[in-house]
Order: C-alpha cells, then structure tokens, then sequence
C-alpha cells in the first residue's frame, strides 16, 4: 500500500448540520452531511451497508497523481476509498501498461466518508466502487485544473447498437485484466462494449460473467469490489454475476436485449398525453434514517 490515511478535516458546514436539533436533523438530506465532509473518519477501514445506501469507515485516499495513474476531477473530492479499493486501482493501472495505455485516468471513487452524493452516483458510497475513464491517457502530468477541463471518450455509437471508431483492442485487455481480478464483484459497461468482447473472447470467456450491461458507461466503466472478507456490516449485492448469467459468460439473449430491444424503446414515440411515471425515491433523497445506524457513528467520528 502506498497511499496514505489521511487525518479526518471536518468543515464548517458539516459541523453546523450535526449540531442542529433533532427535529431538523431528521429532515437534513444524508447527502448534504456526508457531501459536507471533506476528510475521512479515524476508525479501522469498513464498508457499512449495501452499494447503494450505507457509509464507509476509514476511508483513504488515492494519490492524485501516482506513476501510472491520474485522479481526475479533483474538486469533487471523490477519490477516497477502502484501501482494497486503493491496491486495486493501483495494480490494475500497472496491468493498463501492459496493455499498452501508459496508465489510467480514475474517476470517481467515494466521499471521504462515503455514504450518498450530492450529485451523480446512486451507488459508490460503501468506499468499494471506482469509474476508470475510457480515455486512454496520453499524460500523467496533467495540472489540476486540466484534470478539471479534458473530458473522457464515448466507446459506442449514439443509437447504442454498437461501438465506435474510439473502441480498440487495449479497452479489451485493460477491461479483462479488470474482470479476472478476483476482487471483483462485477463491472459495469456499455453493452456494445461486452457485445463486442463476447465476439472476440475465444475459449478464455469466464471473465465475461462479471461485465454486466448498463447505460450510461460509455464514458468510463465502474468498477465494484466484493465485500472484503470479515467486513460483517457489508451487504453482498445480489443478484450474483452467476445467477444472472445463468452460469455462463452473459452473452446470451439478455444482453442482445441492450442492443436491440432497449434501444427501439429510446426511439419509440412516446405519448404526449401519458402520465409520467412516478418519481422513484433515491439516494439523494435519504436522511440518516434510512441508512444503517452505524453511518451516524461515522458522521460523528474525528
């Protein structure tokens, strides 16, 4: 481990909502509390509830710049995580060399103490998650405010029926060096991407159980670490990888539905007069309650 456990640095407004009344503390968004804390809790590194709703104890941070790494958008202040998140961003940037990139530019990881985010993300918030950028780099000196302005690439066509011109072998090799980490729980692509792969897999496709489809990774895929060993306050997302395929690598008719099935609903007129779905509740719309009781520990903690 090369990084460091920084000393927590509680700001003013953090302090300000966790001094307010009881009444009002029920009505604070946990967003606003855990989005207000800028460094991490002193306690023993933990991952507390599921993905999508729990908080993160001792949390550290990934150096902003390391020899075949960059940490990008530093303003937000998301690149803290457990540190098995940490060592594998760190040696999945050392494999990225080998499969040609100079390296990795990272995305979002996890508040300094996790939990929901003010913006963005339903998940990332248990300190195991991580979104690596589909840009290759092509500097890792970049200044913070470059890291600020450069923006990441697409890897698939608009319509999300396939991939790119931006799309190559070395997205493939850094994507499977990724999935046969045994770390891994599961990772998140496009679905052109993973359609592409399956076509190029050959007889070494095992891999592929854990890249699962979804929207909206086409700028960057995530990365999701399973629940490290003994973390007792760490819920497993289920479905497993294997359930959902079945047992098999998930190249399958499921994943044909992504790119053609869901793509002529996007383009499908919609009727003008229908009722807008009802709005589902979200990470941002979570107070203290709705997370485990242990997150309030972690907000409380130096």
């Amino acid at each position: 481990m090369k990084s460091r456990k920084l000393m927590p640095l509680p700001t003013l407004a953090l302090a300000a909502a966790l001094s307010a009344g009881a009444a009002d503390a029920q009505e604070v968004k946990a967003n606003q509390l855990f989005g207000a804390a800028s460094g991490p809790s002193s306690e023993s590194p933990a991952p507390i509830g599921s993905y999508a709703k729990g908080c993160m104890a001792g949390g550290i941070q990934l150096e902003e710049t390391g020899p075949t790494w960059q940490a990008m958008r530093l303003s937000r202040n998301r690149n803290w995580g457990l540190p098995i998140l940490v060592d594998f961003i760190e040696d999945l940037s050392a494999e990225a060399v080998n499969a040609g990139w100079i390296g990795l530019y990272v995305g979002d990881m996890s508040q300094p103490r996790g939990g929901p985010m003010t913006s963005g993300h339903q998940s990332h918030q248990i300190g195991l998650d991580v979104d690596i950028w589909m840009l290759p780099p092509e500097s890792l000196t970049l200044s913070r405010e470059r890291r600020e302005e450069i923006s990441s690439i697409s890897v698939r066509t608009e319509d999300q029926r396939d991939v790119n011109g931006n799309w190559s072998d070395s997205h493939m090799r850094v994507l499977k060096a990724a999935a046969s980490d045994p770390r891994v729980d599961r990772i998140f692509v496009a679905a052109a991407a993973k359609v592409r792969m399956c076509s190029l897999a050959g007889d070494d496709r095992m891999w592929l159980q854990r890249v699962r489809p979804y929207y909206g990774h086409n700028y960057h895929f995530h990365v999701r670490l399973k629940c490290p060993e003994g973390a007792a306050d760490c819920v497993t997302q289920t479905p497993t990888v294997a359930e959902l395929s079945k047992g098999g690598d998930g190249c399958d008719d499921t994943l044909q539905w992504w790119v053609t099935a869901y793509p002529d609903w996007l383009e499908a007129p919609k009727d003008p007069d229908a009722d807008p779905p009802p709005k589902k509740r979200g990470a941002r719309d979570y107070v203290m309650a709705d997370l485990p009781g242990r997150c309030q520990e972690v907000l409380d903690a130096q």
